[in-house]
């Protein structure tokens, strides 16, 4: 019964800390986190002990689904080539620099050293989506570090097995067998993922029943996520690929009130999820640092240490590549503030503190694995830094090197997409028009409808305000004028998807103005 009321008041607490993140307009892991060690400061506050099979089971596979379900297909088609060398080379290049900065200034052994090197080596996917959510990034930016911290789990995950095979076993590293295991956890986690997704989709497309719909979607994520582990390959890995895959056909595999459900209960979860998650990082923080032994005390020295390197490699190894890039591209001067920006964006969270966890207690001979404890602490303390340090000085980074997209940009964008679907929409109702099939007053109230939309494009593009129109009808034309609505959104839908396609709005776009046409035709629907 503690144990629920303990869940019950973390809940609380993270919700009320992550809505005032919201209305404070700061990022809400980072806050979070502080909410979570300040509490456990707290005297009187029961001591939170973070189950590994809680983070990785629960946790985990919803939160990395909706990351890579909001991953757009064109932008990251255009950035595979660098997301697959920052995934594996920089993701190498890290635990090696942890691993060697840990052995010297620790008292951590080289084999503790490597483990710990190897649980922090990749960027964490919820946290830099979490953070980078309100961020103006240009779409390609964007979308290199969210796929960046999606597909380097695969390569850590591997190194952690390794480094920890070592530790346990006190034996020399086999990376010949590493290798194998790494095609082993990412080719089996990527076929398993894709697997899930088709059936899912095949599923989905014979499916109407908006609850049936919302519980294969919750269950989606754990499906793969659980096969994939069952197979000893990568739960991760699946659950990313399938989220991508499906992300990138969703909106033809449902209606859109199956879709705004679908968008409200998912919003829901991994609000409660997030929340809940950076909370117990904090939390779990002190409880952590008492089963610290004498020798250790001298770990926030350690922690900053390896954060700083963590930080100074991934910026020695991101300008070259940047610049490499930005030459190929045909740029005449190299822009600096991409790497710098990109540097900065890669925070630590969940994923590292579940790996740590995931490090076994015992070694094979029956003794305790020494270092453990230290090695869990380093990890938390390098997420609290990350999270708090980058996290609350990440837009103002962002906003100093000038590579946000204005608002202004936004807002134009979309007003331009808005006009070009009215008129699209007008073109199709002129269409109806000379078929003389469709009651005058119908056609009226449409045509009215839809020049009142492509009036508040221009409005908008002008910097003005516009107002609709709204016509009447009898019931009979009223019902003929939502089914032929219906018909014109479909034709909407369709152009708008075109102007994706051919890169002339960016996702975010997109993805806006087809929530609005879902909206409206569920209130059609309903009507």
């Amino acid at each position: 019964m503690r144990s629920v009321g303990t869940v019950l008041a973390l809940v609380v607490l993270a919700t009320v800390v992550a809505t005032f993140a919201r209305r404070w307009r700061i990022p809400a892991p980072s806050l979070l986190v502080v909410a979570g060690l300040a509490v456990a400061l707290l005297p009187g506050t029961p001591e939170i002990q973070v189950s590994p099979e809680i983070i990785g089971l629960v946790v985990l596979p919803p939160l990395l689904y909706a990351s890579a379900e909001g991953m757009p297909w064109r932008e990251l088609r255009a950035v595979w080539k660098p997301v697959g060398v920052l995934a594996v080379g920089l993701v190498l290049a890290s635990a090696a620099a942890v691993a060697a900065v840990a052995a010297v200034l620790t008292p951590l052994s080289w084999q503790m050293a490597l483990v710990l090197g190897a649980v922090l080596a990749s960027t964490d996917p919820v946290a830099v989506t979490a953070l980078g959510r309100r961020l103006a990034l240009p779409p390609r930016i964007q979308v290199l570090v969210q796929a960046e911290s999606l597909f380097n789990d695969a390569t850590s995950l591997v190194l952690v097995r390794v480094a920890a095979g070592i530790a346990v076993a006190s034996a020399a590293a086999d990376w010949g067998s590493a290798g194998g295991e790494f095609l082993l956890l990412a080719g089996g986690g990527t076929v398993i993922g894709a697997a899930v997704a088709a059936v899912i989709a095949l599923i989905r497309r014979r499916t109407e029943d908006p609850v049936l719909e919302t519980v294969i979607a919750l269950v989606t994520p754990y499906a793969a996520y659980l096969l994939a582990e069952v197979a000893h390959t990568s739960g991760v890995t699946s659950c990313v690929v399938a989220g991508v895959v499906l992300g990138g056909h969703g909106d033809r595999l449902t209606d859109a009130r199956i879709r705004l459900q679908l968008h409200a209960v998912y919003g829901t979860v991994v609000f409660l999820l997030e929340s809940v998650v950076f909370s117990l990082i904090g939390l779990a923080l002190p409880s952590q640092v008492e089963a610290l032994a004498d020798r250790d005390r001298d770990w926030p020295l350690y922690a900053l240490a390896v954060a700083a390197t963590l930080v100074a490699v991934r910026l020695l190894w991101l300008a070259p590549l940047s610049a490499v890039v930005q030459r190929k591209g045909g740029a005449g001067k190299v822009d600096w503030r991409v790497p710098a920006v990109l540097t900065w964006a890669g925070t630590r969270g969940v994923m590292p503190l579940a790996a740590a966890l995931s490090i076994p207690e015992i070694m094979k001979d029956g003794s305790p694995l020494a270092g453990r404890p230290l090695v869990l602490v380093l990890t938390t303390s390098v997420v609290v830094v990350t999270l708090v340090g980058q996290g609350f000085t990440l837009a103002p980074v962002v906003r100093a090197s000038g590579i946000a997209l204005e608002p202004a940009h936004t807002a134009r964008e979309e007003a331009e997409a808005r006009s070009r679907l009215a008129h699209v929409g007008l073109a199709r109702l002129e269409e109806l028009a000379e078929l003389e099939v469709v009651p005058d007053v119908v056609l009226d109230r449409l045509r009215r409808g839809l020049t009142a939309r492509l009036e508040d494009a221009r409005d908008r593009l002008t910097d003005s305000a516009g107002d609709g129109v709204d016509g009447r009808a009898t019931d009979s034309a009223d019902r003929v004028y939502r089914q032929l609505r219906r018909d014109l959104i479909v034709v909407e839908t369709g152009e708008l998807q075109h102007l994706y396609d051919t890169h002339t709005i960016s996702d975010v776009t997109r993805r806006r103005l087809q929530r609005a046409l879902d909206l409206e035709e569920a209130r059609l629907t309903d009507a």
